[in-house]
């Protein structure tokens, strides 16, 4: 079992940045592809990006690609989302997610998630 939480969220303007965080416990860490998802109010939730077990790997939304970045380190049990050049279309709560396949982008296909952290974005 995998319990993930997430920080860094918080209130930006346009064009600016945040670096979102996901600390994972358990020894089995390196066994989960790991993906961020968000939620914007009444809205369903979205795939955002996705990293393979090792890093090998990582898939984008096409709506985030060239601004945001996934990445992981598996000695530290930690999965990062560097979001760049941000939009007040971007705000949303984000949601770090567990999946033992990677290239899943759909919600349900994962197995543990967080209790998510709020990312404002002011134009």
């Amino acid at each position: 079992q995998v319990q993930l939480v997430e920080s860094g969220g918080g209130l930006v303007q346009a064009g600016g940045s945040l670096r979102l965080s996901c600390a994972a416990s358990g020894r089995t860490f390196s066994s989960y592809s790991m993906g961020w998802f968000r939620q914007a109010p009444g809205k369903e939730r979205e795939f955002v990006a996705a990293i393979s077990r090792y890093g090998g790997q990582t898939y984008y939304a096409e709506f985030v690609k060239g601004r945001f970045t996934i990445s992981r380190d598996n000695a530290k049990n930690m999965v990062w989302l560097q979001m760049d050049s941000l939009k007040p279309e971007d705000t949303a709560v984000y949601y770090c997610a567990a999946d033992r396949e990677f290239g899943h982008t759909v919600a349900p296909r994962y197995d543990y998630w967080g209790q998510g952290t709020q990312v404002t974005v002011s134009s």
